[in-house]
């Protein structure tokens, strides 16, 4: 298999990849495209049509046009004017690599949103332009009521693609098929619980545009975006019948459709709003997603007459309950992960003393070691390497405008994460370089503490993420300070490592099931200083000896910094916790090492 490449190129910072003197011209043209459709405004969001994290190169168009390379946001061209939208993680990037002076950089948040600000950007009575497969209907509905009278949205063909002359090709990369021994499940299996669910919503039929969905559902996976093995592209599930994949043509083949003899059928993408309108004429009721199917789906439907029917993805709750073959392989995933880890551990307390280690230095040979396993297809995000300040920036992704030294003293953040053949990982780990104030270990005791209480907590079947995030927050409200980002998310196998619909953060409030795979990790950040998280991924298990009742079984097998602990802080069963931990992580991992990283396990896993 050939693997997705770490391109040092990644680090560069936008004006390095390109002069900020591009965004002028390219909105000069944008305008004249408005100009010639009678817009007076247009969108562009970050978001294709499938709304991932991570999109093709060709559907970068947010990119293309302002320079901001993160991984959410959005732009309201006007005539006169635009305006950046991010939310709080790209406050300090999206000004580093946009043109100020053409684009205000607006954060989302507290009260402010897209909708709130859109009528500064447009003239009373005007008209707003909008590419309807880049948005969805329930963000349409909420524009609309926002606007009000003011001014009209209106769906047109994207005006970006028409100035932007080298736009790359969608991607066509190889597509491989799980077997049983990954899978857990035939795809037959899941298309019969799927077809229950939509009998249940009395639906005809449910069209999926979720990348994540429809490779879970056919146990497909590709190369599609960075990060995340997808193939891109939708499906149409009867509640009889044979499902249709739609795909770009020149990758559907004999040996595609050979996959999928009695799964599916194929079609071109460009069939796809044909089938939709056959559906409508046929007055038949369709399931999509309003939080993320394109509203074109939508309208298309309505217009020829479907009833739409407004739910969840249907596949997204079966896909996070990780049946006894998924759960197999993420524990695979993390010994092999752990393993990549203690190398990198061992390399970075040899090396970090000397004062000499870059952020990206950090990064790069971080990725490195996870590459010497030969199932690594790629990392499952870009990694988060943040030195002393930069790592109280919750987000944090380090450029060559942006890379600092770590010096001794100071506290280093990383959070990273890979993607193996057999499963996903995300963790998160803080080090330090010398002596931690009392401050420092007074959080990330805290830290630690809201962590392993998350860990041993034992709750009644029903109880949902948002119940149980407080309990990592508890120590640190008692030393009057918290963090703002959730608790946990959930994590795919070999899929997204974010995926919903459940995790644990106030606003996660459908009940956790067994075989559910998310991440704890609260944390603590002091502006202009250091940031503070430690991060292992769970999975909810059936608490055996309690009859009704859920517990989490830590899947991450990484050393957790005890020199960063203040003792008189912990409870016994804390501490006894922490070091049963160890000698698991110790009993897990040290067959597999050997020499200098094997004695560094030793001490790193001593209990204390």
């Amino acid at each position: 298999m050939t693997k997705t490449p770490f391109p040092p190129a990644r680090f560069q910072s936008f004006s390095t990849r390109s002069d900020k003197a591009a965004v002028a011209p390219r909105l000069a043209a944008l305008r004249e495209a408005m100009k010639s459709e009678g817009l007076d405004a247009f969108l562009v969001p970050r978001a294709d049509a499938h709304r991932g994290e991570s999109v093709p190169p060709g559907e970068a168009r947010l990119g293309w046009l302002t320079g901001f390379t993160g991984s959410a946001g959005a732009a309201v061209i006007g005539t006169e004017k635009a305006g950046l939208f991010v939310d709080s993680r790209y406050t300090l990037q999206a000004p580093a690599e946009t043109d100020t002076s053409l684009l205000e950089v607006i954060e989302i948040g507290q009260g402010v949103s897209i909708g709130s600000e859109l009528k500064r950007f447009v003239p009373a009575g005007g008209t707003i332009g909008y590419d309807p497969w880049l948005h969805t209907p329930g963000e349409i509905r909420d524009l609309a009521e926002k606007l009000g009278e003011t001014a009209e949205l209106k769906p047109v063909g994207n005006l970006v693609d028409r100035i932007w002359t080298d736009r790359p090709a969608a991607p066509a990369t190889a597509i491989e098929f799980l077997g049983h021994n990954r899978a857990g499940r035939t795809s037959a299996d899941k298309l019969g619980e799927i077809r229950q669910a939509l009998v249940a919503e009395r639906a005809d039929a449910a069209v999926l545009t979720l990348p994540e969905s429809i490779c879970w559902l056919f146990n497909m996976r590709g190369r599609d975006v960075p990060n995340t093995p997808f193939v891109l592209g939708f499906a149409l599930i009867p509640a009889q019948g044979m499902p249709t994949l739609y795909l770009e043509p020149d990758r559907i083949d004999d040996a595609l459709v050979t996959a999928l003899e009695g799964v599916a059928e194929l079609a071109g993408k460009a069939q796809l709003p044909a089938d939709l309108q056959a559906l409508g004429q046929a007055k038949r009721a369709v399931l999509i997603d309003p939080a993320t199917a394109p509203a074109a789906i939508a309208t298309t439907l309505e217009t020829a007459g479907a009833r739409l029917v407004e739910r969840r993805d249907p596949v997204l709750l079966p896909k996070s309950r990780k049946n006894a073959v998924e759960l197999a392989g993420m524990r695979e995933a993390h010994r092999l992960d752990a393993i990549a880890y203690a190398k990198f551990n061992a390399w970075f307390d040899r090396e970090a003393p000397k004062g000499e280690l870059t952020e990206i230095d950090i990064v790069t040979t971080l990725e490195a070691f996870r590459r010497e396993e030969e199932s690594l297809v790629d990392i499952s995000f870009d990694t988060i390497s943040g030195s002393g300040p930069n790592g109280a920036i919750v987000h944090y992704r380090v450029s060559t405008g942006t890379d600092r030294t770590l010096h001794p003293g100071e506290l280093m953040l990383v959070d990273s994460g890979g993607q193996y053949l057999s499963g996903t990982t995300d963790i998160t780990r803080t080090f330090f370089t010398g002596s931690a104030t009392p401050e420092q270990k007074d959080r990330y005791t805290r830290v630690l503490k809201g962590m392993m209480a998350v860990s041993t907590t034992r709750f009644p079947k029903g109880t949902s993420g948002a119940q149980i995030d407080s309990l990592a927050r508890q120590f640190l409200w008692q030393a009057g300070v918290t963090y703002t980002h959730g608790t946990g998310h959930g994590v795919g196998h070999f899929l997204a490592v974010h995926e919903g619909p459940t995790g644990i953060s106030p606003r996660y409030t459908l009940p956790l099931e067994p075989g559910m795979v998310l991440s704890n990790e609260p944390g603590y950040y002091k502006a202009g200083e250091y940031g503070i998280r430690i991060e292992n991924l769970v999975a909810v298990i059936e608490a055996e000896a309690f009859p009704g009742y859920l517990e989490f079984e830590t899947l991450t097998l990484v050393p957790i910094d005890t020199r960063l602990v203040d003792g008189a802080l912990l409870t016994p069963a804390e501490r006894d916790w922490l070091n049963a931990y160890h000698a698991r992580v110790r009993a897990e991992i040290a067959p597999a090492l050997a020499g200098d990283v094997r004695d560094w396990l030793e001490r790193a896993t001593a209990p204390i």
